[in-house]
C-alpha cells in the first residue's frame, strides 16, 4: 500500500524544476499555468533566483507546490499512473496539504496557486518582521518540546508548530520566547536548538489574522471530494468531506502540523511505501517515524520513469 507525500516550505531552491521542465511537456504545462494564474513569471524566479526573492513566503509557497505538481503531472500524464489506483492516501506538510489536495482533484491548479499566494502574503502580513521566530529542537520529542515551550513563554506566545518526527519538533511564537527556548533547550534535555531562517512564526496563534484571511478566501472556493483520502495536518486522520477539509485548512494556519502522528497512522493503516513528490525533506522524517517502510523521493525525470515502471 502506498501514500503520496508533498513537501512544505524549506524545500525551495534556485534551479528547482528546470531540468524537469526541459524533459517533460506535462511539467512545463504546470509551470506555465501557475505563471498565468498568478500573473507573474514565477518559473523564471525558480530558475534564475535571486534566492532571497524565492525564499519570500508568498513566492516559496506557490513555487514548491508548482514543482510538486509538475512531478505529479509527469508521473500521471506521461507515466500513465492513476492516483486512485496507485495510492491509498495523500498527505502534505503545511503548504504541501494544498499540493496534495490539488493532486487528488479537490482544487484545480489555478485555484491552488492563488490560494497559496494569498496564504503566503497573509502569513507575512500577520506579524511584523522581527516580532516572531521559529526554532527546531533536535533530540526532543513533542512532550519535551511542550515543556520547553511552556517554560519559555513567560507571557508571550511559544507553542509547538510542527511535530515532525520522534526527534525533531519545531517551536513558533514571539522572538523573545523563542530565544529563551533556544537558551534553555539543552539544559532541559534537548540535544540542541536551531533558529530557523523564516520570515514569520508559522503555525501558532500569532497567525490568527492569516487564518481569518484564508477562511474568507476558502469560503468562495469549490472544494471537490478528493480521489483518495488526505491525512490532514491538524487531525492526523484521513478526511474526504469537502466542508471538513475547508475548515481544517483554516485551522492549519494556527494549528500544529501533526506530521509524526500522520505518518504513524498511515503506517498503522497498512501503508508500507511513502513517495515524496518534488522534494527530499519528508523522506528522512518518515523513516525516523516508521523505520520499516519504504521511502522514495521522486524529483527527476529518471525518478519519475522508474516509479511509473514500478507502479505499472
Amino acid at each position: 500500500m502506498r501514500a503520496f507525500l508533498f513537501p512544505g516550505q524549506g524545500s525551495q531552491a534556485v534551479g528547482m524544476g528546470v531540468a524537469l521542465a526541459d524533459a517533460s511537456r506535462a511539467a512545463r504545462d504546470i509551470f506555465e499555468q501557475v505563471d498565468e494564474a498568478l500573473g507573474q513569471n514565477l518559473f523564471r524566479l525558480m530558475r534564475d533566483g535571486p534566492d532571497d526573492a524565492l525564499r519570500l513566503t508568498e513566492n516559496a509557497q506557490p513555487a514548491i507546490m508548482a514543482n510538486s505538481l509538475a512531478v505529479f503531472a509527469a508521473l500521471t500524464r506521461e507515466g500513465n499512473v492513476d492516483l486512485a489506483k496507485a495510492a491509498q492516501f495523500v498527505a502534505g506538510h503545511s503548504l504541501g496539504e494544498y499540493s496534495a489536495l490539488c493532486a487528488a482533484g479537490s482544487f484545480d491548479l489555478a485555484t491552488t496557486a492563488k490560494l497559496l499566494k494569498l496564504r503566503g502574503q497573509a502569513m507575512q502580513a500577520a506579524v511584523p518582521v522581527g516580532v516572531g521566530a521559529m526554532a527546531a529542537l533536535l533530540g526532543a520529542d513533542v512532550e519535551l518540546a511542550q515543556k520547553i515551550a511552556d517554560a519559555a513563554a513567560q507571557g508571550e506566545v511559544c507553542t509547538v508548530a510542527n511535530d515532525n518526527d520522534p526527534g525533531q519538533v519545531v517551536l513558533s511564537g514571539h522572538r523573545g520566547a523563542i530565544d529563551r527556548a533556544i537558551e534553555m533547550a539543552k539544559e532541559m534535555g534537548a540535544k540542541r536548538a536551531v533558529p530557523l531562517p523564516v520570515s514569520a512564526p508559522f503555525h501558532c496563534p500569532l497567525m490568527q489574522p492569516a487564518a481569518e484571511a484564508m477562511q474568507d478566501a476558502l469560503s468562495y472556493v469549490v472544494v471537490e471530494k478528493p480521489a483518495v483520502p488526505i491525512y490532514a495536518n491538524v487531525t492526523a486522520a484521513p478526511e474526504t468531506d469537502p466542508d471538513k477539509i475547508r475548515g481544517l485548512l483554516v485551522d492549519q494556519v494556527t494549528g500544529m502540523v501533526r506530521w509524526r502522528e500522520s505518518v504513524a497512522a498511515m503506517a498503522d493503516a497498512g501503508i508500507d511505501e511513502f513517495i515524496e513528490l518534488g522534494g527530499k525533506v519528508l523522506g528522512p522524517m518518515v523513516k525516523r517515524t516508521a523505520p520499516d517502510v519504504k521511502v522514495l523521493s521522486v524529483v527527476t525525470m529518471a525518478d519519475i520513469e522508474a516509479l511509473a515502471k514500478e507502479i505499472a
